[in-house]
C-alpha cells in the first residue's frame, strides 16, 4: 500500500517521499481503519525538520500523519464497542496516517460526527484535542477572558469556538484578509496584527493560549493580569512538565536555563505557566463529536490535496498562511 514517509531529518522538500509499505495487521485490541482522509499539522513539519528529536525517537523511514478518518474494516477479538463498517476518526499516538490503512488501538478511536464528511472529520482530532486540553489545563471559566493568537489557524479556530462554548470573552489576532472570517467564529475582539499592536488592546486577561512561541511567549505575560495564566503549546518546558517527563538532571538544568526569562516573568506576575503536550483521548474525541453535531463548533477546510500531492500540502502548511485545516483525501 502507498504511504507518505520521511527518510531523514532536514528540509521537507528533500526528505518526504511516497513509499510502498506492508498493510498493517492488528492486535486483539486494535481496529484496522481504511483511511478516507487525514489532515496535515505543523507538527508533521517539525518532525521532519528534526525539531522534536529530543523528545521523540523515530525509526526511519517513518510514515507521516497523526489525524485519520475512515471506515473500520477489521477489529480485534477484544474490541466490543465498534463494528465493521463504523465511520470513525482518531488521533494516533505515533505517526502513520498518510497511508491507505491504519491500525489503531480502540482506546484512541471515536465515531466520527454524523454531520461531517470524512475530510471534515479528519481535520478535527489533533487541533480539537489540543485546544480542549490546553483550556482545561488553564481551567478557563465562564466570564473569564482569553487571548488566542493566530485565530485563523487550525488550533486557533477550534479554540475560539470552544472558549466561547465555555462562556469566555475571547480576544484573537489574525491578518487583515481573515478578520471577517475569524469574527464569524465568535471571537469578541479580532485584532489585525498587521495594523494594530495587540498588547495595547489586550490587558489583564485571565489567560493566554500561546500558539506562536519565541517572543510571543514572553509577550503573553504583558497582557495577563497578576495571577493570570499562560498555557503554551510551543514555549519552553516548565519545571512540572520536565519532572513529569522524567528527564535527567542535565536536561532539566538545560531546560531551566532556556526558560530563565519566562521564570522571571512568572515571578513578577505571580502567574501560572504550563507547556501542554497533547495526548490522544477517545473520551474527548466524543466531546468534539458532540460539539460538532450540535453546531457549537464548525469545521473549516482550507484546501484538500490527493495523497500523491502530500508534499505540496506540507509545503503549503509550512508557509503558515492557512485558513482552517489542510486535508489529504485518500479515498
Amino acid at each position: 500500500m502507498k504511504a507518505i514517509q520521511f527518510t531523514g531529518y532536514g528540509e521537507v522538500s528533500k526528505k518526504v517521499k511516497t513509499s510502498e509499505i506492508v498493510k498493517p495487521t492488528i492486535s486483539k485490541d486494535e481496529v484496522l481503519i481504511e483511511t478516507y482522509a487525514a489532515s496535515v499539522n505543523p507538527l508533521d513539519i517539525k518532525v521532519v525538520e528534526g525539531k522534536l528529536k529530543s523528545v521523540s525517537n523515530f525509526k526511519l523511514p517513518t510514515t507521516l500523519g497523526y489525524d485519520v478518518s475512515g471506515i473500520i474494516i477489521e477489529k480485534g477479538e477484544n474490541v466490543p464497542n465498534f463494528n465493521i463498517g463504523d465511520e470513525v476518526f482518531s488521533k494516533v499516538n505515533r505517526q502513520g496516517t498518510f497511508t491507505e490503512f491504519v491500525a489503531v488501538n480502540q482506546k484512541l478511536v471515536s465515531l466520527k460526527p454524523k454531520n461531517t464528511t470524512f475530510e471534515e472529520a479528519a481535520s478535527l482530532p489533533l487541533v480539537g484535542l489540543t485546544a480542549i486540553q490546553a483550556l482545561k489545563r488553564g481551567k478557563l471559566k465562564s466570564g473569564e477572558s482569553i487571548l488566542i493568537p493566530a485565530g485563523s489557524g487550525g488550533v486557533g479556530s477550534f479554540a475560539i469556538q470552544y472558549a466561547k462554548s465555555i462562556g469566555a470573552y475571547v480576544y484573537t489576532t489574525t491578518s487583515s484578509e481573515n478578520v471577517s472570517w475569524v469574527k464569524k467564529l465568535g471571537a469578541d475582539e479580532v485584532i489585525d496584527y498587521k495594523t494594530v499592536d495587540y498588547t495595547a488592546i489586550v490587558q489583564d486577561a485571565d489567560m493566554v493560549l500561546d500558539t506562536l512561541g519565541n517572543e510571543y511567549t514572553e509577550e503573553a505575560f504583558s497582557v495577563i493580569k497578576n495571577g493570570g495564566k499562560v498555557i503554551t503549546l510551543v514555549g519552553p518546558v516548565d519545571k512540572e512538565t520536565a519532572n513529569r517527563m522524567k528527564l535527567n538532571k542535565i536536561t532539566k538544568l538545560f531546560l531551566a536555563f532556556k526558560r530563565r526569562k519566562i521564570t522571571k516573568q512568572i515571578k513578577q506576575k505571580s502567574a501560572f505557566y504550563s507547556l501542554v503536550f497533547m495526548r490522544a483521548n477517545a473520551k474527548q474525541l466524543n466531546e468534539i463529536s458532540e460539539l460538532v453535531e450540535s453546531g457549537t463548533v464548525k469545521t473549516k477546510i482550507d484546501k484538500v490535496f490527493p495523497l500523491k500531492d502530500t508534499l505540496n500540502a506540507l509545503l503549503y502548511v509550512k508557509k503558515g498562511r492557512t485558513k482552517g485545516k489542510v486535508v489529504i483525501k485518500i479515498k
